[in-house]
């Protein structure tokens, strides 16, 4: 009997999911439990198990959008071959069930040409003769890229009949390279944010810089004892962080957010940090600030860096953040004015540490400088409380002690 495994809901406003990665093969054994196939959606990334054993066969190929609620595999219940859990058995399996009478031809279709379901639709529509192709897929199977690849060697070769050789000639000597690939659910989901961001909120940036050199010195002087009691280092960030819960409590007005026509604010202090991984930016919240130790906010950030780096950040590891930080530096940015992440109505930029020469006590000196920028909603928050805030957070970032002891 076959059991179809389906794209589950992962949030409520997501109705699609792109296949990202097949970890089984087409016909393999699978056992309940063994994971299955990679998704992705336009906020995170879910690996889908399965529930019981049997022969796997795939519907869709690798970089399909499927619907919720959309089959993507199909698992035919029945006994492992005899040592061995590989494909080729598998494709007998199903011969032993007797099919319904409905499903007879399309079976007898199977057979004779091994193709997804997908790239049957699309031949048909197409006019493509799926017996004239070679399958890239598991076991020669034709995918829907096969199918494509085909339809745009058909479609050249129609157009190439009615263009005089002389034309294609020029075209071809005058014509640059180029990659076209389709955006994924998560890029584009970020352009949309990012463009929204821009249309709704009046966003304005204010700028100032700071001393590096006291949090620098104490990280040095405490950071073997640190590793040895807590088991991660201190890092620059749980100083930004704690720096910025505390200018949130001192200016409240940057940590509210419009709603229609109210003004909601917030009284807890949940801080978003912004993490660029290869499938685009991603911002992980860190919870309770206020309440947590400097080494708390430090493996919170490990948990977080460990978890976009194997792609298992999930939905609820990204909503509910009331200020976000962001830090362009490690890529070796200068200066940005970073865009707001709504529905908050400030973000805090960082940038590179620069050795630089600062007037201090009538001397100038050689300090490591890193400026800082505040985007804001004007909207909600004026300029003197946007002011207000980053010198504030200037003021506890070149008196880290203060930071420290609460």
């Amino acid at each position: 009997m076959a059991h179809e495994i389906k794209i589950p809901s992962v949030g409520e406003s997501i109705t699609s999911a792109t296949l990202g990665t097949w970890h089984k093969a087409e016909g393999e054994y699978v056992r309940a439990g063994d994971v299955l196939l990679t998704i992705e959606t336009d906020k995170i990334s879910t690996e889908l198990e399965s529930d019981r054993d049997g022969f796997l066969h795939h519907l869709a190929a690798v970089g399909d959008e499927l619907a919720i609620g959309a089959p993507v595999a199909s698992i035919v219940e029945g006994e492992a071959p005899a040592g061995s859990a590989a494909a080729a058995p598998a494709q007998e399996a199903p011969k032993a069930q007797a099919p319904a009478p409905a499903e007879a031809p399309a079976a007898a279709e199977s057979a004779e040409v091994k193709a997804t379901p997908v790239a049957r639709k699309i031949a048909e529509g197409e006019g493509i003769d799926l017996s004239s192709l070679s399958g890239s897929g598991a076991g020669g199977k034709i995918t829907k890229a096969d199918v494509l690849d085909a339809a745009s060697d058909h479609s050249a070769a129609m157009q190439k009949a009615s263009v005089p050789a002389e034309a294609i000639v020029a075209a071809t000597s005058t014509a640059k390279k180029t990659t076209r690939k389709k955006m994924s659910p998560l890029r584009r989901k970020i352009a949309t944010h990012l463009v929204n961001a821009q249309h709704e909120a009046a966003i304005l940036t204010t700028f100032n810089e700071v001393d590096m050199t006291a949090i620098m010195d104490l990280r040095k002087r405490v950071q073997d004892d640190f590793v040895a009691r807590h088991g991660v280092k201190l890092g620059f960030m749980s100083f930004f962080i704690k720096a910025v819960v505390d200018a949130l409590q001192a200016v409240p007005a940057v940590n509210a957010q419009i709603e229609g026509d109210e003004i909601i604010e917030n009284h807890f202090y949940d801080i978003g940090v912004a993490v660029g991984t290869d499938k685009g930016l991603m911002v992980p919240v860190i919870r309770d600030c206020e309440q947590k130790s400097f080494a708390g906010i430090e493996k919170d950030i490990v948990e977080y860096a460990n978890k976009a780096r194997d792609g298992k950040i999930s939905l609820a590891d990204l909503q509910g953040g009331v200020f976000t930080i962001t830090n362009g530096g490690i890529y070796g940015s200068l200066l940005s004015t970073p865009i707001l992440n709504p529905p908050q109505s400030g973000i805090l930029g960082m940038h590179s540490i620069q050795q630089r020469p600062v007037a201090l006590n009538g001397q100038v000196v050689i300090r490591p400088m890193m400026y800082l920028a505040l985007s804001y909603d004007h909207r909600i928050v004026d300029g003197k409380e946007a002011v207000t805030f980053l010198v504030r957070v200037k003021d506890g970032l070149e008196n880290p002690e203060r930071l420290m002891l609460g």
